[in-house]
């Protein structure tokens, strides 16, 4: 991959989540394997009986309920004391994390369509997989957020390490989500010294309540082998299966948004990238010399499939769910079929 400079960085809401998109994707909602107790009243539908406006069932009275839900119709009928019980909704806890480090800097192509849309006519080209995760990011954000569900967003492996943005909820908190999002963009490429890994498990042990959690990155973690970096992905797919102690241990419903450019999954769509050349590691800064031909491409090409397979397996047998996201692909096109068609959105 090469790193270019971003040429146009988000700096507004707008720039994040452009009212076409807002607009595609307003009744989506996101949804849930599992049913979670929420924390406040919401728009999710829950097994705990409660007080609402929706009736739900009858069941016989017993010491110590309270007498003003007793149907006093049906006592006067049938002189039996029975108690109305009412479907309680709840909120749901929705936990973005958005990795912020220097591999994400990479990827921005010019002279291709557009990936905020699939209508879209400009010719703005690819975003880098920072720009394209931070506007996945504010997009998931806007559909929790006006389906009243508690919104909180971090990002890790930036050069400020771990930042939060505590959970929000409602419409007049997108401007608070947007510009927490603006800031983190932009210092996309400064390195932290704290392994991905530990950042993810830093954000998951620090939540409080139930629901779901995703994770927006591209899973490149430093590693001197293969296996060693294998293992930095069982850690982060670990971290989020399992939950923290706040959220009750396996109370998170988790999916991994694969975040990768097209450069990164063919490289010989990357001008100038042939014969002899140096390349270095965003991440490590280690350079290594080497000729670059055709049949090492192909070889490329083949380790990367396999790496994204691997991933796949590895967060599957963690039970998180896996999705690999190409940044050239429209996030409409994405949001509205692939993770509706993946039951993580409704």
């Amino acid at each position: 991959m090469l790193v270019a400079p971003v040429t146009k960085p988000p700096r507004s809401l707008d720039d994040l989540l452009p009212p076409a998109l807002a607009a595609k994707i307003d009744r989506l909602d996101v949804f849930s394997r599992k049913v979670f107790a929420g924390k406040l009243p919401g728009e999710r539908r829950s097994k705990r009986r409660g007080r609402s406006v929706e009736f739900d069932d009858f069941r016989n009275y017993a010491i110590g309920d309270d007498l003003r839900h007793i149907d006093w119709n049906i006592y006067a009928r049938f002189d039996r004391l029975v108690i109305k019980l009412f479907r309680e909704e709840e909120d749901m806890g929705v936990h973005l994390i958005v990795d912020a480090s220097a591999s994400m800097g990479a990827g921005e192509e010019s002279g291709r369509p557009d990936a905020l849309s699939a209508a879209s006519t400009s010719r703005e080209g690819v975003p880098s997989k920072a720009v394209y995760a931070h506007q996945l990011a504010m997009a998931l954000a806007y559909i929790g957020l006006v389906r009243n569900n508690r919104v909180s967003v971090s990002t890790v492996g930036g050069g400020t390490g771990v930042r939060r943005l505590l959970p929000v909820r409602g419409r007049t908190s997108l401007r608070r989500v947007s510009d927490f999002l603006v800031e983190s963009v932009a210092g996309v490429g400064v390195r932290s010294s704290v392994p991905l890994g530990e950042s993810v498990r830093d954000v998951v042990r620090r939540l409080s309540g139930r629901g779901i959690i995703v994770l927006v990155s591209d899973l490149l973690v430093p590693s001197a082998t293969p296996n060693a970096s294998l293992e930095g992905i069982d850690a982060i797919a670990r971290s989020l299966a399992l939950g923290g102690a706040g959220a009750g241990g396996a109370a998170l419903d988790a999916y991994v948004l694969h975040t990768l450019a097209p450069s990164e999954i063919d490289p010989s769509r990357t001008p100038g990238l042939i014969g002899d050349l140096r390349l270095t590691d965003v991440e490590s800064l280690v350079g290594v010399e080497m000729t670059i031909t055709p049949a090492s491409i192909a070889r490329y090409r083949e380790r990367v499939r396999g790496f994204i397979a691997d991933a796949k397996e590895t967060c599957r047998a963690r039970g998180v769910a896996h999705f690999l996201v190409p940044t050239d692909t429209p996030i409409d096109r994405l949001l509205v079929d692939s993770l509706r068609r993946g039951g993580m959105l409704r």
